[in-house]
């Protein structure tokens, strides 16, 4: 196969692979991002602490996490079909790929969110802020260089499990390198592929490892501990404009 005829095959490809791969990843964010916050808040000691609600929530993830993604894609098939009205292609694929991914985002949610110090919550309930306050003005801005790194982690794995998907008909990459790679032998151009989705990986990986960082020096970025920080700055600060934005 020469080059010009790889070419003509990978680059609609590739759109394939990051269309499913972009329609899981914000489905991803967002379901699994409340799914994350629900774990932490219901649990033992969280702002809105109900064991039972925490448990079932941490079983269903439990079990999402726990099916081979292969399986899941047959799993749920009826599902995919009731959804997109066909299991094939890449749009369909997108289904199993959130469905897979949204456990596994959830639990890298509720490790990061659990990672915000806890005298920062405490000090904003003893000011009398409410639920939504405190995660919009402490978890989920603390979280977030965290939070970046796991969506990076996240996209990744569903660039992986895309590969999976075109084995049974998905589209994108995979399938090209199984159909051709594979099936008709053409080991050169599999290779090819392999560095395309090496490259990809690549360049997601360092986007998010600069934008984490990025926010993890908060330059520019207000903390709310920078709010704080600035009370015992200023003596003069007052409760009411630390909650100002309730």
């Amino acid at each position: 196969m020469t080059w010009d005829q790889m070419q003509e095959l990978m680059w609609p490809a590739t759109w394939e692979t990051l269309g499913m791969v972009g329609i899981a990843g914000l489905a991803t964010l967002l379901i699994g991002l409340p799914v994350g916050l629900l774990l932490v808040l219901t649990d033992r000691g969280g702002l809105l602490q109900n064991l039972a609600v925490s448990r079932v929530l941490g079983a269903v993830v439990n079990v999402g996490r726990s099916i081979p993604f292969v399986i899941l894609i047959v799993a749920v098939i009826p599902f995919t079909k009731l959804v997109m009205g066909t299991s094939l292609g890449w749009q369909a694929a997108s289904v199993p790929l959130a469905i897979g991914a949204i456990p596994f985002f959830a639990r890298l949610v509720e490790t990061s969110v659990r990672e915000v110090d806890g005298g920062l919550v405490e000090a904003l309930k003893s000011m009398g802020a409410g639920t939504g306050t405190i995660v919009r003005k402490a978890l989920l801005p603390e979280a977030l260089p965290s939070l970046v790194a796991s969506a990076t982690t996240t996209v990744i794995a569903l660039i992986g499990y895309s590969a999976m998907a075109g084995t049974v008909g998905g589209g994108g990459l995979g399938s090209l390198a199984i159909t051709y790679g594979y099936l008709r032998f053409e080991t050169a151009f599999m290779w090819v592929i392999v560095a395309e989705i090496v490259v990809i990986v690549t360049a997601i990986q360092l986007l998010g490892d600069f934008t984490a960082r990025r926010l993890s020096h908060r330059g520019d970025y207000r903390s709310p501990l920078g709010f704080f920080r600035s009370a015992t700055a200023k003596p003069d600060a007052t409760e009411e404009d630390l909650l100002s934005s309730r």
